[in-house]
């Protein structure tokens, strides 16, 4: 086979016109464009690296807020718990102080209560037999008693002392009404009599004598007058007697309060 030289050489030339034409027109652009399209890439994955970065760095920085906040929201619990704790023991001791108070008081109040109502039965009892003595003195009352009264209340007239002679006489003197002369019963003229002399010796006195009957005295007689007296009388006994007892059945004192607590 013969080889056309010319049609080698033509084509030849024409290949290397077309590589040349693809290098200038064809190649570099597309070499550009893929390097443009590298570059492109990798400023996409170089952003996507630092948003993955600053992503993760947002995580790790969120994950330590959200430690940070059930650390806080832990101490918090805890603190919320032992203060309710010690509110409630508070509470309790309160209430445990208020029922003893409350209890303690009770107590105070009840002994006082038995003291008042035994203090009430003993009076009630010394009230009702000294009643029925009076009552029995008088209902026994009779002549010869009366007689008895008088001349002891004429005896006792004459033994005064010296200062509570001078203080009736002087009021006697200055009695311009008289004195009054009160007796549990009605007195008898004799004895009236009596005792009018015996008035006007023992105090050097002449004077009206008035004369009333007062059942109270039990017995007796009393000579009074400007706010002075001498009497005599059973009641006075049984007063006397009466004032013994109330001192003997007195109470003893209360303990305080404190000693209670103590």
């Amino acid at each position: 086979m013969l080889i056309d030289w010319f049609t080698v050489g033509a084509q030849a030339l024409n290949f290397i016109v077309l590589v040349w034409l693809m290098k200038r027109f064809l190649y570099k652009p597309v070499l550009a464009a893929i390097d443009a399209r590298e570059k492109r890439i990798a400023s996409q994955l170089a952003d996507a690296d630092k948003k993955k970065a600053a992503a993760q760095s947002e995580r790790a920085d969120l994950q330590h807020k959200n430690d940070a906040f059930d650390q806080e929201r832990a101490a918090l619990l805890a603190k919320a718990n032992a203060d309710a704790d010690a509110e409630r023991q508070k509470l309790l001791d309160a209430a445990r102080a208020a029922a003893d108070a409350l209890a303690a008081a009770r107590r105070v109040s009840m002994a006082s209560d038995a003291r008042t109502l035994d203090q009430a039965l003993r009076q009630r009892a010394q009230d009702e037999v000294f009643a029925v003595a009076r009552q029995a003195l008088t209902d026994l009352a009779t002549v010869d008693l009366e007689s008895s009264v008088c001349e002891l209340f004429i005896a006792r007239l004459r033994s005064l002392e010296s200062t509570a002679l001078q203080e009736m006489a002087a009021a006697l003197k200055s009695a311009n009404d008289g004195a009054i002369v009160r007796t549990a019963f009605a007195l008898p003229t004799a004895q009236r009599t009596a005792v009018h002399k015996a008035v006007n010796e023992t105090f050097g006195v002449k004077l009206t004598l008035h004369y009333e009957v007062a059942p109270a005295l039990v017995g007796g007689i009393e000579l009074s007058a400007n706010g002075h007296k001498v009497a005599w009388s059973i009641a006075d006994y049984l007063a006397s007697l009466e004032r013994g007892v109330h001192e003997l059945l007195k109470p003893a004192a209360a303990p305080s309060p404190a000693g209670n607590a103590a």
